[in-house]
């Protein structure tokens, strides 16, 4: 457009058109100086890892030796076979357990009717049982018998109850640990001092 033309069209009112203002590159930002202390240096541009590509590996950490695998096992192995045994010892003292009340139970109902105790006996005879020294009141016929083996002693819930031989002979097969008293009448006088009536408190009585 002529300098004229222009002028006139601005004569008549026309203003001109408005320059387009150039656009301003934003100013880089200036990062820390490379080498700075305390400071990372920026990955360059397209040098970032991309998910499956290989990096520098780390590290390795202590491998488990054949040595630290064997004695892993020996200590499991040795783990296993205390607690195998305290489980077997628990069944074993529950199995005796049973057994023994099965056997006083079984005592109790074969001494029903056979005791022979006599409520007016006066007679202490003592005897060891369990280590301590126990008594039973006997008459003069039973500490006799008693003595010469044809009676015995039987332990029944705290009670000693006088029974025949041959009576004690199946309380031994029923519950050994029953049998307090047996006297064998072949044996030594010395064995047995509390045979003799005369010793009705021990020196050594345990209450």
């Amino acid at each position: 457009m002529s300098d004229t033309l222009r002028d006139q069209l601005m004569g008549l009112g026309f203003k001109p058109a408005p320059t387009p203002a150039r656009e301003r590159k934003p100013a880089p930002q200036r990062g820390p100086h490379k080498g700075a202390p305390g400071t990372a240096s920026a990955a360059p541009a397209g040098k970032s890892r991309k998910p499956g590509q290989p990096g520098r590996p780390a590290k390795p950490g202590r491998q488990r030796t054949r040595e630290d695998i064997d004695l892993a096992k020996a200590y499991a192995i040795r783990a296993q076979k205390e607690k195998d045994e305290r489980i077997e010892a628990e069944r074993q003292r529950q199995e005796q357990a049973r057994l023994r009340r099965e056997a006083r139970a079984k005592l109790e109902e074969f001494l029903k009717g056979r005791a022979l105790n006599d409520a007016k006996a006066e007679i202490a005879r003592h005897f060891p049982y369990g280590g301590k020294i126990k008594r039973v009141y006997v008459n003069a016929d039973q500490l006799r018998a008693l003595n010469a083996g044809e009676l015995g002693v039987a332990q029944l819930n705290g009670r000693y109850v006088l029974v025949s031989a041959a009576d004690l002979a199946e309380v031994e097969s029923i519950f050994p640990a029953a049998v307090a008293l047996r006297v064998d009448p072949d044996a030594p006088a010395g064995d047995d001092p509390y045979a003799d009536p005369k010793f009705q408190v021990p020196d050594d009585l345990v209450w």
